[in-house]
């Protein structure tokens, strides 16, 4: 099994060679508009706000300096927002909106001046006043009071990033939130959403997958091109020893499968 330090080193230096002489500007396979998850502390309170009475929502969608595990196509890397990151997007009054878990109807946005963003030593902060009479707004309020939910998030695209030279930190140097969102989640620790990200959780959950779960895996591996070891031209007179190592093969298969065990 590769330990986690030698999964980095490798995957840094695919990278490197995939880069070539060419900075790489974006880690490769990264959505569009990604979703980067933080455990802050999150506040609300009953507030007075123009006349009328709105839940007072307050936490940090961000942090800033401090790495957090990213995968991209290659593997593991660390990841840093940098301070002064969010700074270009905030001057330009980017319309953004309040949800939960990034779904559902908006419960505030900017532009209706019921969400305001900021950011400052900690990261990128934000309040947000919500409407105490709509019912979704109620669970929610009770979820962070109970501490069940206690996660931010915010979604946003990279306008500006940089790879340190040995491939195994990327930071993003300057984002984008326009049309983006921001606000709590059930789940922090960056349980992000492509693909070759949740290849992380895929390898720690191997050693605990269920016989049946584990048989399709292998099958599914087993058939893909570019996991075969090459083999080299044989000559005519060799024919018989390439049947041979193809039962060989297809024997150390059926072990493997039987070690799995039925279900």
């Amino acid at each position: 099994m590769t330990d986690p330090a030698s999964l980095r080193a490798q995957a840094a230096a695919a990278r490197r060679s995939a880069a070539g002489s060419t900075d790489m500007a974006l880690p490769a396979d990264r959505p569009v508009a990604q979703e980067v998850r933080f455990r802050t502390e999150l506040r609300s309170q009953l507030v007075q706000r123009d006349g009328m009475d709105w839940y007072e929502v307050e936490g940090y969608a961000s942090s800033f300096e401090r790495g957090y595990e990213m995968w991209d196509a290659f593997g593991p890397y660390t990841e840093v927002v940098t301070k002064g990151a969010a700074d270009k997007t905030l001057a330009a009054d980017p319309e953004v909106v309040f949800r939960f878990n990034h779904g559902g109807t908006p419960m505030a946005s900017t532009r209706n001046g019921r969400l305001q963003l900021w950011a400052d030593e900690a990261g990128l902060g934000q309040r947000a006043w919500l409407n105490p009479k709509r019912s979704d707004v109620q669970l929610l309020v009770q979820a962070i009071e109970d501490s069940d939910v206690r996660e931010q998030s915010f979604m946003f695209r990279i306008t500006e990033g940089t790879w340190s030279p040995d491939y195994t930190e990327y930071r993003i140097n300057s984002f984008d939130l326009e049309r983006g969102d921001v606000g709590p989640v059930t789940y922090g620790a960056n349980p992000h959403t492509s693909v070759s990200a949740r290849s992380g959780e895929f390898l720690a959950s191997i050693d605990h997958l269920s016989p049946l779960v584990a048989r399709e895996a292998l099958a599914r591996l087993s058939e893909r091109a570019d996991l075969r070891t090459p083999q080299p031209s044989a000559p005519a007179t060799a024919a018989p020893a390439a049947s041979a190592a193809g039962r060989s093969i297809s024997m150390v298969r059926a072990r493997l499968l039987a070690q799995l065990g039925d279900e």
